[in-house]
């Protein structure tokens, strides 16, 4: 297994783009995988296709060598944007690699992982692949027992850490042979690396390129673990093969768009997160973009206008609070702007869901592009193309508003077992109430009960140490969801429930408490919303109050939304509580409720209202 020997002498980062060169000056290569052309407007004015890559370090180096100077990573660092190339990626990541298995890091060790988004995450990454290790990518809003959890479970006995605090929460959390840090730390009995020792090296990737190339794609690539929505997470095996089919199928949506000279990413939602792995970082990074890590939640607004992304993921929590400000402040305006912006919204949704305007709308819609969208989504940076929603359901009503401004915006649907991504819109052929058609490479249907099943190479090897709940999940080579879905005639595929989820009153009805939740939340008064009601006579709902809102709005809405549901349906009882959030442990670092701490939280809350 490991073994601790002494490393490289410190060495700064440097994120400054450089040309690929060696030491004597004249340029080095590693072996091409796979001739391909610039991902971005080239002479013809299309898109090129995709290499067949074996692996995902493969694809990495292989693009490194291909565009060696061109911009690859940027971050906030000291004050400033600083970028680094993709020359630059691939000697640190080479660098890195040489160290950690000189350092004793063998072929199927898992190494956790605990940084913010930043170059530093991707580089160790595609070290780690490249020696065959697997990275466990984990959040920075553990806490120590999650850590714990996440070390005992897989057997990580080496992490890569990015802050001193985190290195303590890690350190604290379990034993380890090796911790690297990117800041400087120490804690007693425990072997402690400085990450500049790893990049010291900075010799061409040339013979870790080379070795990385023969990995098979049904390889281990990563552990990533399940945000633990309803329990303990679970360690999900991706093979290479999973991730590289997601990235395959989501080329083709966007090649439906023009091509660009330079994509530009903006990145905020957290790596360890098994949709921003893989679309925010390795889809686009292969397909050419710059991605450039936000500074975070707080800052991204500011960073937007800075930054001009052309390209963003957003999970549906985002985009309800982005749709709640942007309400909020049209609502102050005069009667004539207010109904300047419902108009622009009003006509918007109707081109984009493909209704041919008659030639005076069609004129009043240039002139409200002009006077309204431009503007909102000014504050977008101004250069936005798409943005993809996924993570969570996407009320369809929050669609069609940013449809109505003018975004294209793509709900897709997945879970971490299917590489994520098994289904998404396309651009040109969205359907926001649907979670589109799923991708190139995936079959899927649904069982007689209505669950999705998948199959295909974006499917996961199974759970860590946990066969029997690999072999009740993948039956026969198709993957269980456990989600319920319909399909239309056209093949868009509808989310319904998740079958766990389902509530089972005590009178035997069935009920979807993720489509109620949903209706709750479009209201204006109601930030987060949690139906439960399993075993009882009725449902009962626990409510957060949108800013401004108090006890009385929210019971209004409450009323509103019974209006619209069955007598089974209706909430019968509800409690403005609290907000959910990542801090008080209610929400995951997607922002996804965890159902199960909520409702411990609120047990003597539930047990008064008889819910």
């Amino acid at each position: 297994m490991f073994r601790p020997v002494h490393l490289f002498a410190p060495a700064d980062i440097s994120y400054a783009g450089e040309p690929s060169k060696g030491r004597d000056g004249k340029r080095q290569t590693h072996r091409t995988l796979a001739a391909g052309g610039s991902i971005g407007l080239d002479s013809e004015q299309q898109w090129p296709d995709l290499p067949e890559w074996p692996n995902l370090p493969a694809m990495m180096f292989d693009r490194a060598l291909i565009w060696p100077d061109r911009p690859m990573l940027r971050a906030w660092r000291n004050g400033a944007w600083r970028g680094i190339t993709w020359g630059g990626f691939a000697r640190q990541a080479a660098s890195v690699a040489r160290a950690l298995r000189a350092a004793g890091v063998a072929p199927g060790d898992r190494v956790v992982i605990v940084s913010e988004n930043r170059p530093e995450f991707p580089i160790v990454e595609t070290a780690l692949m490249a020696i065959r290790a697997v990275p466990v990518p984990t959040y920075v809003t553990n806490t120590v027992a999650d850590h714990a959890h996440i070390l005992r479970d897989s057997g990580a006995r080496v992490a890569v850490v990015s802050t001193a605090v985190l290195a303590g929460r890690v350190a604290l959390a379990g034993p380890l042979d090796l911790l690297v840090t990117l800041e400087p730390f120490a804690w007693p009995g425990l072997t402690v690396a400085p990450w500049s020792a790893l990049v010291a090296d900075g010799r061409e990737p040339d013979e870790i390129a080379a070795e990385a190339a023969l990995i098979s794609p049904a390889a281990l690539a990563c552990l990533i673990y399940t945000s633990g929505t309803g329990g303990a997470p679970k360690g999900v095996m991706l093979p290479h093969r999973a991730v590289l089919s997601n990235c395959r199928g989501a080329y083709e949506l966007l090649r439906k768009l023009p091509p660009c000279p330079q994509e530009v990413y903006l990145s905020f939602l957290p790596l360890s997160h098994s949709y921003e792995h893989t679309a925010g970082q390795f889809f686009l990074l292969g397909a050419g973009a710059e991605v450039v890590y936000a500074r975070g939640v707080e800052q991204l607004a500011a960073d937007m206008l800075v930054v001009q992304p052309t390209i963003m993921t957003m999970v549906p929590r985002v985009l309800e609070v982005i749709r709640g400000r942007i309400q909020a402040q049209v609502a102050r305006l005069p009667a004539w702007r207010r109904w300047l912006f419902d108009r622009a919204i009003a006509v918007g949704r109707r081109r984009a869901e493909g209704e041919r305007l008659a030639l005076p709308v069609a004129l009043a819609d240039r002139l409200l592009d002009r006077l309204v969208r431009r503007k909102v989504m000014a504050r977008f940076g101004g250069r936005l193309r798409v943005t993809m929603s996924g993570g969570a359901r996407l009320e369809p009503e929050v669609g069609r508003f940013f449809l109505g401004l003018g975004l294209t915006l793509l709900q897709g649907y997945g879970q971490t077992e299917a590489g994520p991504v098994i289904a998404a819109n396309a651009p040109g052929a969205t359907r926001i109430e649907t979670v589109g058609r799923p991708l190139a490479g995936v079959a899927l249907r649904l069982a007689p009960d209505g669950e999705i099943l998948v199959r295909g190479d974006l499917v996961m090897l199974g759970y860590w140490g946990r066969p029997e709940d690999t072999e009740a999940t993948i039956r026969d080579g198709w993957l269980h969801t456990g989600d319920i879905g319909e399909l239309d005639a056209d093949g868009y595929l509808r989310i319904t429930d998740r079958k766990k989820d389902m509530i089972v009153l005590s009178g035997g009805e069935n009920v979807s408490p993720a489509r109620i939740e949903g209706m709750l939340i479009a209201q204006p008064q109601i930030a987060q919303a949690i139906v439960l009601g399993e075993g009882r006579s009725a449902l009962t709902a626990l409510v957060v109050a949108a800013e401004g809102c108090d006890e009385m709005a929210v019971a209004a809405a409450v009323s509103d939304v019974n209006m619209r549901l069955s007598v089974t349906e209706r909430i019968r009882r509800h409690a403005v509580v609290a907000p959910f959030t990542i801090d008080n442990g209610l929400l995951t670092a997607t922002h996804k409720i965890r159902r199960h701490m909520v409702a411990r939280e609120h047990s003597g809350l539930l047990e008064k209202l008889g819910g």
